[in-house]
């Protein structure tokens, strides 16, 4: 590495190394950055088999990372999935990983509580100056841990709200720098109407808020914080139920992040104003604060669509789609995954199939992902 640069460092190697597939000589490239861009990326192995879809889905254990309003619709009282995501093999990266642990308890028929961890590790990274001169070897590493709470507001409605701790540490004293570690603490907002009849045939919809919290820092510099990716989803989900062996649910998510559009690199007075702006007027503001107007927008939005089919309850069958547009990012990408679940123990897994060649292949292609779930004293 060239030069130390945290927020480039982060947005390349989680979110946005997909930026590489962006032809910038025909597409004008303005993508929305944020810290801890590592909350972005799903750790839910089922959800990752269906394009990232997963507001709308039925519960389980990893339901908060999507919507906890889902959890006291879950058939199971309480559940627990731990799961682990290599990062960027593709790139020959071998030790950059997300793992997570995340699970709920029902209170009751009407309410239940949420907890989740998530860390994410970078490896080891060797810091160099702009000569090439060696100047430390870091191991930087992100987490976040998450408490919630969800309640029926009636047969079909329901409300979840979380709070998340969240503390960044990507280097300590480079040369004469020393950069401190980061931390915020940010809330969730989210409602899920569950459509479905007895048997699990219906449509389901929900509307989260999520990140909702303070800008974050790695130094003393009051105008170099950043904010935190706090984020507008909307989702779908329709579940067709053939028999008592086969059933198969085909869902969508759209996703905004209620983050400010950067202004353009020579714009001073814009690049002042985007650093001044407060984060609460921040979230209205990123609706329509795009140099381009409505249609960049409109170009800030991300989809996934997702299919799951399940034969006799035991055996899943998901795949899913993906898509960022070429300005904003540029990850495009399908998706498959597998699940088998016996008893109280269940097994996911997941995988990106690899997209574009030479240096427009995408650093995502061929990641892949493990998940284990255990569902505790089912409910009927």
């Amino acid at each position: 590495m060239k030069r130390v640069s945290l927020k480039l460092t982060t947005l390349v190697m989680f979110v946005g190394a997909a930026v590489s597939n962006i032809n910038a000589q025909s597409t004008r490239v303005n993508v929305v950055t944020s810290a801890v861009p590592f909350l972005r990326i799903s750790p839910d192995i089922r959800s990752a088999g269906m394009g990232e879809a997963g507001i709308a889905t039925s519960a389980d254990a990893n339901s908060g990372f999507f919507n906890l309003a889902k959890s006291p619709f879950a058939s199971a009282n309480s559940s627990l999935g731990v799961t682990y995501t290599p990062w960027l093999r593709d790139l020959g990266v071998s030790d950059v990983f997300l793992a997570s642990a995340a699970g709920y308890y029902k209170l009751d028929d009407q309410q239940a509580i949420s907890a989740s961890l998530r860390y994410f590790s970078l490896g080891n990274i060797e810091f160099t100056d702009n000569s090439g001169n060696y100047l430390s070897t870091y191991r930087p590493r992100e987490m976040a841990i998450d408490a919630g709470y969800s309640r029926k507001l009636s047969e079909k409605n329901s409300l979840g709200v979380g709070v998340r701790f969240v503390n960044s540490n990507l280097a300590g004293t480079v040369g004469t720098v020393t950069y401190k570690k980061a931390s915020t603490v940010a809330g969730d907002i989210h409602f899920f109407h569950n459509g479905a009849k007895e048997n699990g045939e219906g449509f389901n919809w929900g509307v989260t808020l999520s990140n909702l919290g303070g800008k974050m820092s790695y130094t003393s510099d009051a105008l170099q914080k950043d904010f935190i990716p706090a984020n507008l989803g909307i989702g779908a989900a329709y579940t067709k139920v053939f028999d008592e062996s086969n059933k198969i649910t085909f869902a969508a998510d759209i996703n905004k992040l209620m983050v400010p559009t950067p202004p353009d690199a020579t714009d001073s007075a814009g690049i002042a104003d985007y650093r001044s702006k407060g984060v609460v007027g921040s979230w209205f503001s990123s609706f329509g604060d795009a140099p381009g107007n409505f249609s960049e927008e409109l170009q800030e939005l991300t989809f996934s669509l997702g299919a799951e089919y399940w034969y006799n309850n035991q055996f899943a069958v998901r795949a899913g789609y993906f898509y960022e547009n070429p300005a904003k990012g540029n990850r495009k990408y399908l998706t498959t995954g597998f699940g088998l679940k016996y008893n109280m123990f269940g097994l996911n897994f997941s995988y990106i199939f690899p997209s574009g060649s030479g240096v427009n292949r995408n650093p995502l292609s061929n990641t892949y992902r493990f998940g284990l779930v255990f569902d505790f004293d089912s409910a009927k």
